[in-house]
């Protein structure tokens, strides 16, 4: 299973102009661990998460890529969360504004984000990933294994996003490790 997912992801992340990753790594853990760098949960790990598909979401809410693909990561969240795909945001600050934490979960609020978000104002896991764009996605498998990125806006129903859709479908049929 674990090739037909790397040969299924290739398509994807090579149509996607800005990709540097086409083999899945393992993710990196996650670099903030304090209850107050988190919002709509308790701080989480790789190993809570081990076993469940995850979509992460870097974004900033100054961030109008960002804010465009809202609509999409919801629909992803309604349509696949009930198959058991966890969504989880990236708060990465661009601008100086977007550093503070009673601002992020002001943002989160306003836009009635439900999902965890781990507040990264030190860009630590920005870092870890090698990420440079705002906003970017990438897939935690069952296994831990990191697939992506994906980088730009995304919208319900355009060709990127129903590729990316079936990746998901794809992880979410994978058996657990």
């Amino acid at each position: 299973m674990k090739g037909i997912l790397r040969i299924a992801l290739l398509p994807l992340l090579v149509g996607s102009a800005l990709a540097t990753t086409t083999t899945p790594s393992i993710a990196p853990e996650f670099t903030h661990q304090h209850g107050s760098e988190w919002l709509n949960s308790q701080p989480l790990t790789l190993a809570a998460l081990k076993g469940k598909v995850v979509l992460m979401e870097v974004w900033a809410f100054k961030c109008v890529n960002c804010l465009n693909s809202r609509a999409w990561v919801e629909s992803v969240e309604r349509a696949k969360g009930p198959q058991g795909l966890v969504v989880l945001g990236v708060h990465t600050p661009e601008l100086r504004e977007e550093e503070d934490a009673s601002a992020v979960k002001h943002a989160v609020d306003k836009l009635k984000i439900d999902y965890p978000v781990m507040i990264d104002t030190d860009h630590s896991y920005w870092k870890a990933l090698h990420n440079e764009y705002w906003p970017a996605f990438y897939l935690i498998g069952r296994d831990g294994r990191l697939y992506g990125p994906v980088l730009g806006e995304m919208h319900v129903g355009d060709a990127r996003a129903q590729q990316l859709a079936q990746v998901i479908d794809q992880l979410l049929k994978a058996p657990a490790p």
